[in-house]
């Protein structure tokens, strides 16, 4: 397995030098895309020693994946491991994902957050359980965490998928199209860190756009994948 960390960051400057340095132990290459960010999450990521892209404004998650994997998929990678740059997704949790991707040949393995309920942000809380509940309903799919951003897709797949998000539908619209192609989706358990940061998520508006994306990306014809080379 070769694998890159693609790391979409928007004012992450605090951790996401943490973030590198913690990928940077377990995969070949790690790329931040920083967002247009205003606090000098570039320059922090390019001293703990990641690739950095960085697009001149910010234009959403989606936006700041897609141009990552532009450049990414023309490798010669096999997975790609998404992840946030504010140390939610514990970069100690990595081999995890790896090894139930080397064991099970899963075209995306989810690291799930157990959500407990007194021990994270009430909003936040209902917007994971009611959104992947909805996703998880509308797929047919085993999975409790359809939002989590933690993951690793097979490089293979990726290159095949028209990915079309621009914000945080980004997770939902990839869990859509690989159940409706019937790839395997494994997971693996993580815990849920929260502190006291501010989400960039608005719960009540981005997960109602989420489920309506779903029911959008689950019935309309796939547009055309245009080849990486």
């Amino acid at each position: 397995m070769k694998v890159c960390a693609l790391i979409p960051a928007f004012n992450e400057a605090g951790t996401v030098g943490r973030v590198v340095t913690g990928a940077a132990r377990h995969v070949a290459q790690v790329l931040v895309v920083d967002d247009g960010s205003t606090d000098g999450t570039a320059e922090r990521a390019r001293e703990a020693g990641a690739e950095v892209l960085r697009l001149e404004r910010n234009e959403g998650k989606g936006t700041a994946i897609r141009a990552g994997l532009a450049g990414v998929l023309r490798s010669d990678v096999t997975h790609v491991l998404f992840m946030d740059g504010d140390l939610q997704h514990p970069p100690e949790e990595i081999p995890r994902l790896l090894a139930e991707a080397a064991a099970t040949g899963a075209a995306m393995v989810v690291a799930e957050r157990l959500f407990v309920r007194d021990r994270m942000p009430a909003s936040r809380y209902w917007a994971n359980v009611v959104g992947s509940w909805a996703l998880a309903t509308l797929m047919g799919v085993d999975l409790t965490d359809t939002q989590s951003g933690f993951r690793l897709v097979r490089a293979d797949v990726l290159r095949t998928l028209p990915i079309e998000a621009r914000g945080y539908e980004f997770e939902t619209e990839l869990v859509v199209k690989l159940a409706r192609r019937g790839a395997r989706i494994a997971r693996v358990s993580i815990p849920a860190v929260y502190g006291n940061e501010r989400s960039k998520l608005r719960p009540v508006r981005d997960t109602s756009r989420n489920v309506i994306l779903a029911v959008i990306y689950r019935f309309r014809r796939e547009p055309t994948q245009e080849p990486h080379r």
